[in-house]
Formats: structure tokens, C-alpha cells, sequence
């Protein structure tokens, strides 16, 4: 390989696009179409890279099947910057099985954490912990240690243990300082600042205050019946009863939880859960049989009696009941969360991170678009949208994801 290109892929590992340019911009042969292409992605030219990494790729002979696969690894890391979640993931691992039988362990072990990112981003939790535990962050050079233990402390995060997550940053911060990439650095940042700003709202005995992550975990560990508006479910320290499928179930839960120690009127509770302006006897026929629906579904941790005004919740062993509310109450607050990181997403990304449907996710982005809360970037399928970080909160308990007591 000729001094040139040693000289910008050298830039490039220091996060140098622009000096990495200056060697290889007139360049057309394979090596330097590569670099250009991972210098325009590194400047943000997503779909020019990724048009140069095609050519690159195409350009190495069926013989340089090492140079191919890098190929592979740096196309799908502009899919994942861009948020092309539906890029071929079988690509991905067979360019790391290359890469591992040729010997070049640094690049198949940043396929390996390009295809944890995602996983993390579509809510695999379950996987990319798996997948983790398989790594020795030790054998890496500082640059993949700082993508390690960000997605350590990603997995933490959502699953609301925080000890292990600033652990994870620390060692980040460390790893990032090592290998002196500014961009590397500002991340590490923009994570530990998660932990230190409210990621809910905490409603107990009439009166409401924000939570920080620890705080969450702490009320979750605690002996209180907790209505957790942010995962919908219902819990105590032993027991998790889901009614995310069961919302007028949950929505009657959380009347009650707001209401506890005192009871909610008959009327307020049809108002709450089935959006009635003025109740008459269906809608007071429903809410008996509802009420019923909810004291079965909760039996194991708490008991729905009724007063002479309405019901009250009365919890079995908990010494009381607080709901866990999102930091904002936004209908389509799970869309913002995704668009907060600040990078462009299609319709298609969103829809596959949500779990949700891809109309779905449209109809939500025109509402949030028509509120200018959101806006959009190109047209027909490559249109992306985005929206500037929400200040004043995270939005680890917005994303969908397994439990933490899963």
C-alpha cells in the first residue's frame, strides 16, 4: 500500500476526514474509494459514502476478500449512522466471518458491535446483553473499548441499574480519552448526562416530582405498589402484572394509583378510561364489569373495593402506591424518544425500533410535523426525519424494550 494511503487511513483513525482528503479526493482507484467514502461519513455524507463504499467494494477483485469485507463493515456502520435498519444484517455477519478467518480480529470486532448497536436500537436487549458477554473488552484497541462499554451501559440503562451503567461510562470516558477521538468523547458525555437528568415523573399521594434514573430504580426496589405508567405494568418488589395489551385495565390502575390513599368518583374513572364527557348507565355498566376485570388482575398485589363515591385502591403487603409517569405526556412521546438522538430516521427505522407498524409511525410523524415538534429531509423514500434533542429529560424509559425484571 502506497505512503498516501497510509497516510489518510492513519487521519481517518484519528478522526481526521478533512486531512484524509486531501491525500485521496482525486483518487479512484479501490483503496481510496474506500477512504473517501468513511471520510464523507465521518463528515455526515451518508449517501455519498455509502455510494463510494459500493464502488469500492466492487472495485477490490474476488481475491482481495479481506478489503471486501471492510467494505461490508464500514457500508453498514453509514446504515446504522444514517438509521437504515433494515440493511441486510446477514451481510454483516458474513463479512465479520471473513474478517475473523483472515486474522483482522479489530475489524470483525467492529462488526460485532455494529450488529449490537442495532440490536440495542430495535430493542433486542436480551441479544446484545448476550452478545456482549461474549467480547473481552481488554483485547480491544481504545476506540471499540469506548463502543463496548457505551453499549454496556446502554443495556443498563434500560434495564434501570445504575451502579453498573456509570461503571460502564467511566470505563468509557477512560477508553475515549486513550484513543483521543474528540467525536468519541462528546459521546461518552452525552450518555453520563443521562443519569444526571430526570427520566420520570413520580405521582404519590396527590403530589408529583421528577426522578432521576437512580431514583427510579430505587422506587422500584422498594416496598411500594408501584402503577408504572412508563412500561405498563403493575409491581411490587416480587411480582410484575403486565397490562400494556389491557389499557382501559391500566387506565382504571393508574386512576386509582393517582387517587391512593383516597378513592376516585365513578364518574372521573368513566372519564379516565373510556374518555366519556358524561357518564350514563352503559357507561356505568362497563366500569363495573372493567372493575371486575382489574380486582381479578390484580389480586395477587392489591385489592379494588369499592366506597360510596367510587372505588380505592388498597395494596396487599406494599406500604404504598405511586404511579411512575413518563417525564412528558406526549402521545406520541415513544416517536420523540427515537428522533432525540439528534440523527435523521426514516419511517421504516421507526417503525422497526417501535415494534409498530410503518403507517403507524406516519401518521404519528404528520401529527408531530404539523405541531412542528419534528421536521422531515428529502423526499418519497429517502425522506428522514429528525428533531432536535428534547431538553430537560432522557428518553431510556420512553424506548421500547424488556423489563427490567425480565
Amino acid at each position: 500500500m502506497d505512503s498516501l494511503i497510509t497516510a489518510a487511513g492513519r487521519a481517518l483513525a484519528a478522526g481526521d476526514p478533512l486531512g484524509a482528503l486531501q491525500r485521496v479526493a482525486l483518487r479512484d482507484d479501490a483503496p481510496a474509494l474506500a477512504l473517501r467514502g468513511i471520510a464523507m461519513a465521518q463528515l455526515g455524507e451518508f449517501v455519498k459514502a455509502k455510494t463510494l463504499l459500493r464502488r469500492a467494494g466492487r472495485a477490490f477483485s474476488p481475491r482481495e476478500a479481506v478489503a471486501r469485507a471492510r467494505c461490508v463493515v464500514a457500508e453498514a456502520e453509514v446504515a446504522l449512522a444514517s438509521r437504515d435498519l433494515g440493511w441486510p444484517a446477514h451481510a454483516l455477519d458474513a463479512a465479520r466471518a471473513t474478517l475473523e478467518a483472515h486474522g483482522d480480529r479489530t475489524n470483525a470486532a467492529l462488526a460485532q458491535h455494529l450488529a449490537i448497536r442495532r440490536m440495542l436500537l430495535v430493542g433486542s436487549l436480551g441479544e446484545a446483553e448476550r452478545a456482549l458477554d461474549n467480547i473481552d473488552p481488554a483485547s480491544l484497541p481504545p476506540a471499540l473499548q469506548t463502543v463496548n462499554q457505551l453499549a454496556i451501559a446502554d443495556v443498563a440503562m434500560r434495564r434501570i441499574r445504575t451502579k453498573p451503567a456509570r461503571a460502564a461510562l467511566a470505563a468509557a470516558a477512560q477508553a475515549a480519552r486513550a484513543a483521543a477521538i474528540p467525536a468519541l468523547t462528546a459521546e461518552v458525555a452525552s450518555a453520563t448526562r443521562m443519569l444526571d437528568t430526570p427520566a420520570a415523573r413520580l405521582v404519590e399521594g396527590g403530589r408529583e416530582r421528577p426522578l432521576l434514573l437512580a431514583e427510579v430504580e430505587d422506587l422500584l426496589a422498594s416496598k411500594a405498589l408501584v402503577v408504572d405508567a412508563c412500561r405498563y405494568v403493575v409491581r411490587d418488589k416480587s411480582t410484575t402484572i403486565p397490562l400494556a395489551r389491557r389499557p382501559v385495565l391500566f387506565a382504571l390502575a393508574r386512576a386509582l394509583g393517582e387517587a391512593w390513599p383516597g378513592d376516585m368518583s365513578r364518574d372521573a374513572l368513566v372519564a379516565r378510561a373510556f374518555r366519556a364527557r358524561r357518564a350514563d348507565e352503559s357507561h356505568r355498566a362497563r366500569l363495573r364489569v372493567e372493575i371486575g376485570r382489574l380486582r381479578r388482575a390484580l389480586r395477587s398485589v392489591a385489592d379494588v373495593r369499592a366506597t360510596p363515591r367510587g372505588f380505592t385502591l388498597i395494596p396487599h403487603g406494599a406500604a404504598s402506591v405511586a404511579v411512575l409517569a413518563r417525564p412528558i405526556e406526549e402521545p406520541h412521546a415513544a416517536v420523540l424518544a427515537c428522533l432525540a438522538d439528534g440523527e435523521a430516521w426514516s419511517s421504516s427505522a421507526l417503525a422497526l425500533a417501535l415494534g409498530s407498524s410503518q403507517r403507524t409511525v406516519q401518521r404519528a410523524l404528520d401529527e408531530l410535523a404539523a405541531s412542528d415538534k419534528v421536521q422531515w429531509i428529502g423526499r418519497a423514500r429517502a425522506r428522514r426525519w429528525m428533531t432536535p434533542p428534547l431538553p430537560g429529560f432522557p428518553t431510556i424509559l420512553l424506548l421500547t424494550g424488556t423489563l427490567p425484571s425480565d
